[in-house]
């Protein structure tokens, strides 16, 4: 199956959530006009795309009808199809990764439990050892033995070491340790893993600042990607997540797991709007593959089902 057949098949929840209540709102023959604004707006908020960000897109659809000249709803499909296009992809030059070949490159991966963390970064760590990057992975949760554990686990999976402490040891000098032995091993890739760092746990913020400044002080010259994981499923309470998390660490990417199966996946139109930060990756299924690089217009298409 090709990956925008896999995109559609996993966006499936989503699109009946979403797309084709849209299409419902915008049928053939029917007029343009307040009432149908107001319930666009009502579809797009219970799709889970954010107060802010429907408003936005309702607003930005009445200016286009204007623009255009449009008479019938079913004309306004193809016109929100474009605003999405261009919320999702934003500043192109910053939707890839931060990686440079001959250069040592850190991906700092932040997130709450439960969504997906340990297994993103091996399924990273797979994406890039296939694109040819030497990749070391370093346990920065040192809080749960599970999580040393399943890291572990990952790195002899795809075959990558694991620079690793006990559970209860410090993670910064876990992370000490690891940009050493990247810099000495001239690894293209440091992938750090850190504990799941709920809001309102003060310490556990003043943790990842202080894992954030040995990364500067020790690899100064390095490439830093703060990747935050997010899970789909959260609806909108991933944009609260996302807003914390950037209070504390400059976050360079989102990467949004578990797509497939949940119908919430219009949360990545909100994200992408409201926080001006690029969404990177995307998950979307169990499989060492289902990791991908996040392209707009594949997602779009495969939103609207639409053939390649």
């Amino acid at each position: 199956m090709g990956f925008l057949n896999k995109l559609k098949e996993g966006l499936t929840k989503t699109r009946q959530g979403f797309v084709e209540k849209v299409s419902g709102v915008l049928s053939f023959n029917k007029a343009i006009d307040e009432e149908l604004f107001e319930e666009l707006e009502e579809t797009l908020i219970q799709a889970d795309v954010g107060i802010n960000t429907s408003l936005k897109l309702v607003e930005t659809l009445r200016t286009r009808v204007k623009e255009r000249k449009l008479k019938d709803a079913s004309e306004l499909k193809e016109v929100m199809k474009e605003e999405i296009s261009k919320i999702l992809t934003g500043d192109k030059e910053k939707n890839n990764l931060l990686l440079e070949k001959g250069k040592t490159n850190v991906i700092l991966v932040v997130g709450v439990n439960g969504v997906g963390k340990t297994t993103t970064i091996g399924k990273l760590a797979y994406l890039l050892i296939k694109e040819k990057y030497k990749v070391l992975l370093a346990a920065g949760d040192t809080f749960r033995a599970a999580a040393i554990d399943q890291l572990v686990i990952w790195g002899q999976r795809v075959g990558v070491e694991v620079i690793r402490n006990q559970e209860g040891s410090d993670p910064g000098a876990v992370v000490f340790d690891a940009c050493k032995a990247a810099v000495s091993r001239r690894e293209d890739v440091l992938i750090i893993d850190t504990a799941g760092r709920l809001h309102n746990k003060t310490n556990l913020m003043e943790e990842l600042r202080k894992v954030a400044r040995i990364i500067r002080r020790e690899l100064p010259e390095a490439n830093v990607e703060v990747l935050l994981v997010l899970d789909a499923t959260t609806g909108q309470n991933a944009i609260s997540q996302a807003r914390t998390f950037r209070e504390v660490v400059d976050v360079t990417g989102i990467c949004l797991t578990k797509l497939d199966g949940t119908a919430k996946g219009g949360v990545i139109i909100g994200i992408r709007d409201e926080l001006k930060i690029p969404i990177k990756l995307i998950g979307i299924g169990e499989g060492m593959d289902d990791l991908r690089d996040f392209q707009a217009d594949d997602f779009v298409k495969a939103l609207f089902n639409e053939e390649e």
